[in-house]
């Protein structure tokens, strides 16, 4: 542990000899193209605290000029420590880790203790990039709106657990996007309409299909804002709420034979497949066949896109992954502090994702583009 000591006090010796260095060339370079037009000059230094990544350097020496003129390019006139800090307490916020723990960390490091409230200032700054972010145009045209949400504890006076909506959106060239989230409430059918008039009042005005769970009224809410467009509800979902209401013993047969419907290669086939479910069991699970029957238009939506992009559209998965990485982040917190709390950690789970699919389109969209572009223009044009 002196080891380490020793050679975090040489290494910031010899920052301090650097910077130190740089800023007496940064004021020699300034007063050269002052003293042309006035009579300004050196006025000794001023001493000043700054920390880095290698620890606290006491005592800087940083020039000054006599006008006040001279400001370093090494750091702001008021800032206390370099970039390096704010961009560390970002990502462990994002990471998962709370205020205190990380001013735990950095007092460790640093040997300084950073207050909850310090940290919280500091990841404020993520505030305004939400701001932007929500205000970014949007594509004009969706192929697919995936919607799905979790649940968070939240402390509003006292802690409960609200719901974060998140919508990914598939774009008409194939490349997903997590267009918005929100925070706050219990789910529903209104909260989602609500959230989908927004988005298309930031120009989302045509969409080709809607795939989300069976949360009661959200398909009626979908289409109030987007009429034209399809409803696909999540098949997986629906198989694992049948499964449940099977006795143990007939579970995997039944999934086998609900496969055979979700997998056949095209719709007839599904519609033949399903009359041989239902016909086999019909008399032992009435109220479970009789429900697929009820949706049966709503779950086989996706047997009239083409065949590449289907095994993509009948479920919700391609969303799952990113609730469920949300989740992993927001769940060493136990709960949020604040609603703004939430939305900081969400946003920052979010930006990875988009950063990390942009360079890259969903399966089977590519070999879907010309069929989806006819689409488009028989239902909009």
């Amino acid at each position: 542990m002196t080891g380490v000591c020793i050679g975090y006090t040489k290494v910031n010796f010899l920052m301090s000899m650097y910077i130190e260095l740089i800023m007496r060339e940064e004021i020699k370079h300034f007063l050269e193209i002052e003293q042309a037009e006035t009579s300004n000059m050196r006025n000794g230094y001023y001493q000043r605290t700054l920390d880095t990544q290698y620890g606290r350097i006491e005592g800087l020496l940083v020039p000054r000029d006599r006008n006040g003129e001279f400001q370093t390019q090494l750091f702001a006139p008021y800032q206390r420590h370099t970039g390096w800090l704010e961009e560390a307490i970002i990502k462990m916020y994002q990471s998962g880790m709370s205020t205190r723990e990380i001013g735990k960390f950095i007092e460790r490091i640093l040997g300084n203790a950073y207050s909850p409230a310090t940290i919280s200032r500091i990841t404020d700054v993520v505030k305004e990039d939400i701001e932007k972010w929500r205000h970014r145009p949007l594509h004009k045209r969706y192929s697919v709106l995936y919607l799905d949400g979790l649940y968070v504890k939240l402390r509003r006076d006292t802690v409960e657990k609200e719901v974060i909506y998140v919508v990914l959106g598939v774009n008409e060239e194939g490349y997903r996007e997590i267009l918005d989230f929100f925070v706050g409430g219990q789910e529903s059918a209104y909260g989602w309409q609500e959230i989908l008039q927004q988005l298309y009042n930031r120009g989302v005005k045509e969409v080709l299909l809607g795939v989300f769970d069976g949360l009661p009224g959200l398909e009626e809410a979908f289409q109030a804002v987007y009429p034209k467009a399809d409803v696909q509800r999540c098949v997986v979902h629906k198989v694992r709420n049948t499964l449940s209401r099977v006795r143990k013993k007939d579970q995997f047969e039944v999934a086998e034979d609900l496969k055979l419907i979700y997998r056949s290669p095209n719709k007839e086939i599904a519609l033949e497949m399903f009359r041989q479910f239902e016909s086999k069991w019909s008399s032992k699970y009435p109220r479970e066949v009789q429900s697929w029957v009820n949706e049966l238009d709503v779950l086989l939506t996706f047997m009239d896109y083409p065949s590449s992009i289907r095994s993509v559209i009948y479920t919700t998965n391609a969303i799952e992954r990113t609730i469920k990485e949300i989740r992993k982040r927001l769940k060493p917190m136990n709960s949020l502090s604040s609603l703004e709390a939430a939305e900081k950690v969400v946003y920052l789970t979010i930006q990875d994702f988009n950063e990390k699919w942009a360079g890259r389109k969903l399966r089977g969209f590519a070999e879907a583009h010309e069929a989806l572009q006819r689409m488009f223009e028989e239902r909009y044009n």
